[in-house]
């Protein structure tokens, strides 16, 4: 049996990485030739003197090697037999406009062809390279989507004569912009001798080839002008910050200081590791440390992680998910399972794993659970994720290696679509409401999804953990939030990712949303500032995520530099139009089009108007469909269109959902109407003098304090506000406290609070919805008589509901003011009210 037939399966793309068989690969490459043609006219050394190379390599500790012309057979089974990979790029004439001529592009074609032939099936070839560094002037001439285009026509051309085959193309970055779709994973020649620069580079390349592997394709400096110890720093610092940073690999350039290029012998650079005699360098062994620590390379810490999974009824996917975590590549962890009351198999399933702790409670909701998990946790730092979900073997690494080198309090990462999920979930994936995070910078998140994220345990106990008021979901983003309005920043590893399964049913995903919606009320009320007026929320940052939240209405801007010269360009990409997806949002359905559906029925002229409002909304979502980014493997006919259905029932769902949470919220847990507890008249403001010795912050948390022992529904200043305390009443009343202290002479203050009460959201629309009706019905009638009995039915009823407002609205002050009253009386403060129209005060007695 040759060496060739026992060689383990191809490689094959697995989320942010590359596996062989059943083990990750991670490159480890050098770059090899081009030579000057010998005896066999071939761009290669002899067999004899390949055999060495290869020794040599390996000797290196690499496991690739990159060339720039194509193999013949038997260095292809040379490789083989030294367990090598090539990662093979195909020349053709790129420096010239191939665009504008039918013939350099067949030219492309018929040299992708014959090269994917030649190579085909064998299982040293890693990946074939398309085309490696077109020049930025050609790109800017003939258009970088029409470059990008081509380059995914080459990748078809490669797998329809290589089936199986994984397909990449030199990038860097003066046309750092060019996107092609149908490439495998993303290839960049980057070249910088900073390292703070290369690595500020390398994550934002993470974040623009997110969900792709990125590899660091060529790299190396010059011998004869940088000096070998400098190279050695350089190159060593390099491998460790692409490895630590999550790249799958790395490939050196070059091998050796024999290069052959443009028809002569390369002399006046030494970029090798070895010299042309092949002597090896100290850089050579200096890359061949680096390459036997990589990928993952020792921490700065390894604090001890508790990974938490709060579990209800999660049992199709639990062993999954335990599978995963106990062969995580951390030194120090330990897996919680809080079972949330589960109905089905999951106690027995976690009993087959013993290196999982299982915490039993009653239902009582994720945050709930996730608090329990943090209590049980024995950890520094505490890691969340789901039952649905599969974590790569390296996430806690990749966690804590940001965790530990940045100064934040928290980390997250992305979330994949396993392989094995149905078409159904594909298109879940592309429509709106998943799971996403929201970056800042390329390494600062705004927000982290629960399914993937981590933080110290003092930064949950400082805020008082998740909030138990989060049943299905939303406690993640309250978290996020509770954490930077204390001056935290939470960070990102694109590579500290898991595989998180999406709904499979179009019911499910509703009933998902649904959640989300509710979630969403229970947000609104207690962080009012990160939403909009109708209650959609509000980011700083860029959502990461496969659906689109918008439209694409407007082209993407490059910056190419003075004429085209610049050596970073840049793709400033047109944001999503999200103010176009108003017009699929409940809202418009139920103040535009419901009720011009309605008139037309009565005013038939409306008719038109009605189907274009429809109309407007339905093509919206078809757009969303046609523009939804599905995975390259689920391009079924039916899902763009099952994808415009979802962008078309979502936002009602969960509009809905967010609404009924709103409107529907109760009462307080003090009867308002209680006797003997309240002044006989309201007041807008309360006035106390004290001798000194109480602070505003001491009195405003006394009060605090007494309203959440009470029970009260509120929400605190975080910052943005212009009050200290909103408290919400009855569903028909708020009302904002707000406090101010003036400085007497000495010790003494003078302490104002100010009460103002407003109608709830639910009361403004239940009153100005009954004051449309009533003038559409007075609008409608037909005659003087209608006109009179809507006018003489309607008007009294809104008064009658006015005064029922103004009334709820008194009461909750008063009840306010009376626990104001005693907490100044329990301070030892006096009470005073206005003399007259001067700014005097005068002691009063107490209430």
């Amino acid at each position: 049996m040759d060496a060739v037939s026992t060689l383990p399966p191809r490689a094959c793309v697995d989320g942010r990485f590359f596996r062989l068989g059943a083990q990750k690969l991670y490159l480890k490459g050098v770059s090899y030739g081009p030579f000057a043609p010998g005896a066999r006219q071939e761009s290669f050394a002899s067999p004899e003197q390949t055999a060495r190379d290869f020794r040599q390599i390996r000797e290196l500790g690499a496991n690739l090697f990159r060339v720039y012309h194509i193999p013949p057979r038997w260095l292809l089974d040379l490789a083989a037999e030294h367990q090598l990979k090539l990662l093979i790029d195909i020349p053709w004439s790129k420096n010239r406009c191939f665009l504008d001529s039918e013939e350099l592009r067949q030219e492309a074609r018929e040299a992708v062809r014959e090269a994917a032939l030649a190579c085909a099936g064998h299982p040293s070839v890693f990946a074939y390279s398309m085309v490696n560094e077109i020049p930025a002037e050609i790109v800017r001439w003939s258009g970088a989507r029409p470059v990008a285009e081509f380059i995914d026509e080459l990748v078809g051309v490669a797998k329809s004569a290589d089936p199986g085959c994984l397909c990449t193309f030199g990038n860097y970055p003066p046309t750092e912009f060019l996107r092609p779709r149908a490439i495998d994973f993303v290839s960049f020649n980057v070249y910088l001798h900073q390292q703070r620069s290369l690595a500020n580079y390398l994550a934002r390349l993470q974040m623009q080839s997110d969900p792709k592997p990125l590899v660091l394709s060529e790299f190396g400096i010059d011998s004869k002008r940088e000096g070998e110890t400098r190279k050695c720093e350089i190159l060593g610092w390099t491998i460790e910050t692409a490895f630590c940073q999550g790249l799958a690999g790395a490939v050196v350039f070059s091998f050796t200081d024999d290069w052959f290029m443009g028809g002569r012998q390369v002399e006046d650079w030494s970029m090798g590791l070895t010299t042309i005699q092949r002597q090896p360098k100290d850089s050579f062994f200096a890359v061949q440390k680096k390459f036997e620590a990589a990928p993952f390379f020792p921490l700065k810490a390894t604090p001890k992680v508790s990974v938490v999974v709060a579990c209800y009824n999660g049992a199709p996917t639990l062993k999954a998910c335990l599978d995963s975590l106990v062969i995580l590549k951390y030194p120090d962890y330990e897996v919680i399972l809080v079972d949330d009351g589960s109905t089905d198999g999951t106690p027995q399933i976690t009993s087959l794993y013993p290196r999982v702790r299982y915490v039993r409670q009653p239902h009582r909701g994720l945050s709930i659970a996730r608090n329990t998990g943090i209590s049980s946790a024995t950890g520094e730092v505490i890691a969340f994720t789901d039952a649905d979900c599969r974590a790569d073997e390296g996430w806690l690494y990749y966690l804590m290696g940001e965790l530990v080198e940045n100064q934040v309090a928290g980390v997250g990462g992305p979330n994949y679509l396993p392989s094995e999920d149905s078409a159904v979930a594909a298109a879940v994936l592309a429509s709106p409401g998943g799971p996403a995070h929201v970056m800042l910078t390329d390494r600062i998140a705004e927000h982290i999804p629960g399914c993937n994220m981590a933080f110290y345990k003092w930064a949950l106990d400082e805020p008082g953990g998740f909030d138990g008021v989060f049943h299905e979901a939303g406690d993640d983003v309250d978290i996020c939030w509770r954490l930077q309005q204390r001056g935290y920043q939470l960070g990102f590893s694109p590579a500290a990712f898991v595989w998180h399964h999406r709904r499979s049913t179009i019911s499910a995903y509703l009933k998902q949303q649904k959640g989300y919606g509710e979630a969403e009320a229970l947000l609104v009320r207690k962080h009012p500032e990160y939403f909009n007026l109708l209650g959609g929320s509000m980011w700083r940052g860029h959502i990461y995520t496969a659906s689109k939240f918008g439209l694409i209405v407007q082209r993407a801007m490059v910056y190419h530099g003075l004429f085209g010269t610049g050596f970073f360009q840049t793709l400033y990409a047109a944001e999503p139009a999200s103010t176009l997806m108003f017009f699929t949002s409940l809202e418009y359905h139920v103040l535009a089009t419901m009720p011009l559906l309605v008139l037309a029925g009565i005013f038939p002229f409306l008719l038109p108007l009605a189907v274009a409002s429809l109309g407007m909304s339905l093509g919206i979502c078809a757009v969303a469909g046609l523009q939804a980014d599905l995975p390259q493997n689920r391009r079924q006919w039916w899902l763009r269109p099952l994808v415009a259905l979802l962008f078309f029932l979502q936002p009602i769902v969960r509009g809905w959902a967010r609404y009924q949470g709103r409107l529907s919220f109760g009462t307080s847990p003090t009867a308002l109407g209680e006797p003997g507890r309240h002044p006989a008249e309201p007041t807008d403001q309360l006035c106390y003098w004290s001798k000194g010795g109480i602070d505003r912050l001491d009195f405003l948390n006394s009060i605090l304090a007494q309203l959440e022992h009470q029970g009260w529904p509120l929400k605190v200043d975080t910052g943005w506000c212009k009050y200290d305390i909103e408290v919400y009443g009855s569903r028909w009343s708020r009302l904002q406290l707000t406090t101010v202290t003036e400085q007497l002479a000495g010790p003494a203050k003078l302490f104002r609070c100010r009460l103002r009460s407003t109608w709830s959201l639910l009361a403004k629309v239940s009153f100005f919805g009954a004051f449309a009706l009533d003038l559409l019905l007075v609008g409608m009638a037909g005659d003087w008589f209608g006109v009179s009995i809507w006018g003489l039915v309607g008007l009294p009823l809104l008064a009658l509901f006015a005064w029922f407002l103004k009334r709820e609205n008194r009461a909750l002050k008063n009840v306010v003011a009376n626990l104001v009253q005693e907490k100044a009386n329990h301070s030892g403060m006096t009470r005073l009210e206005h003399d007259g129209a001067e700014e005097k005060f005068v002691p009063v007695k107490d209430i």
